[in-house]
């Protein structure tokens, strides 16, 4: 028998990706395979109906999943309306570290399974968070700019003003998953001493690459603090005016986690008087950053377009992930990364 099955790809992780993988994940297995493409991250993803961080339109995945018994994904919106409009639907695979972009209650309801791809950009990002971190501690955002208008900043050299390097500093991270554990190790291996801070990982997690402490202890240490922390009620603004003004003055403050970890009128502040030397920001508060905010003309700042991700490796390897879960699922085995198991409890 033969399955039919979605590949809603984008500029990214693009179609062709998806039915490669797919086709190499159930050698033998009939797969008729209908591709679509998502206009992100051209167009900015947004909010679909009741989901988030979505691209493209109800109608059009409506259309597209005419018979299909799974769909594979990065953006593409599953939302009640589409779930109602596609009864043969019964794997939703979502090549994200979550499934925003899917209306989990629903899905449970309409009998659907959906998966997700955890860890599948932890590299880039680890490795855009040193270049984020180096840039920073270098004042190399500033200079870059500097010399495209063609000044040649000398000065820069002045002790009060010069960078700081990595080995011998003590580096504060907050948060130790896939990401953070990743940086720690990086920053070892250029002779860092490196703090973590993360509740929810035991201490012997961290022996021997990193010291478990307490994140007021970690901010009065630390000359550079990188975040790695999941947004949740806790987290949120967790990185505020009492926060920056306990860290060390001259010291830096990088970002490629989430913008609502952190204040960054804050920051900015931070940054006018001196107290931070310099700051590296992949995430913002809203997304794409306003013209005129105040971040993108504060000196002493390095920032990204939310693109840690983005590599040719991650979307390789979230094409990988989606279509092996989508081999197990034909094959009768359990799903690595389900995010409503119940519904194959049925």
């Amino acid at each position: 028998m033969t399955t039919t099955v979605l590949a809603a790809g984008d500029h990214f992780v693009l179609p062709r990706l998806l039915t490669r993988e797919l086709r190499a994940a159930v050698p033998g297995t009939a797969l008729e395979v209908t591709e679509i493409r998502l206009p992100w991250p051209h167009t900015p993803f947004g909010p679909v109906a009741e989901v988030d961080e979505a691209s493209g339109g109800e109608d059009e995945l409506i259309e597209a999943l005419r018979g299909a018994r799974i769909c594979v994904t990065q953006l593409a919106p599953l939302t009640e309306r589409v779930l109602a409009a596609c009864p043969g639907l019964e794997l939703f695979c979502v090549s994200r570290g979550g499934p925003v972009n899917a209306n989990l209650d629903a899905a449970t309801r309409h009998g659907v399974a959906v998966s997700y791809a955890p860890g599948r950009n932890a590299t880039a990002t680890a490795e855009h968070t040193l270049a984020l971190l180096l840039a920073a501690a270098r004042g190399i955002g500033d200079v870059h700019t500097d010399l495209r208008r063609g000044t040649w900043r000398g000065d820069h050299y002045d002790y009060d003003t010069c960078g700081i390097e990595i080995a011998g500093s003590i580096v504060g991270l907050v948060g130790f998953g896939a990401i953070g554990s990743r940086v720690a190790r990086l920053l070892a291996a250029m002779g860092a001493r490196v703090l973590v801070h993360d509740p929810y990982v035991e201490v012997g997690a961290a022996a021997g690459i990193a010291e478990p402490v307490s994140l007021e202890e970690l901010l009065a240490r630390a000359r550079i603090v990188s975040l790695h922390a999941r947004v949740t009620e806790e987290t949120t603004g967790m990185i505020g005016r009492a926060q920056i003004a306990a860290m060390r003055r001259g010291s830096v403050l990088v970002n490629c986690a989430r913008g609502a970890l952190v204040d960054y009128e804050a920051v900015c502040d931070a940054l006018d008087s001196g107290h931070l030397a310099g700051a590296g920001f992949d995430v913002f508060p809203a997304e794409p950053v306003p013209a005129g905010a105040r971040l993108l003309s504060t000196p002493g700042v390095v920032l990204t377009p939310h693109i840690a991700g983005a590599s040719q490796e991650v979307a390789h390897r979230a094409a990988r992930i989606v279509a092996a879960e989508a081999g197990r699922f034909l094959r009768g085995e359990p799903l690595a990364h389900c995010a409503n198991p119940e519904v194959l409890a049925r």
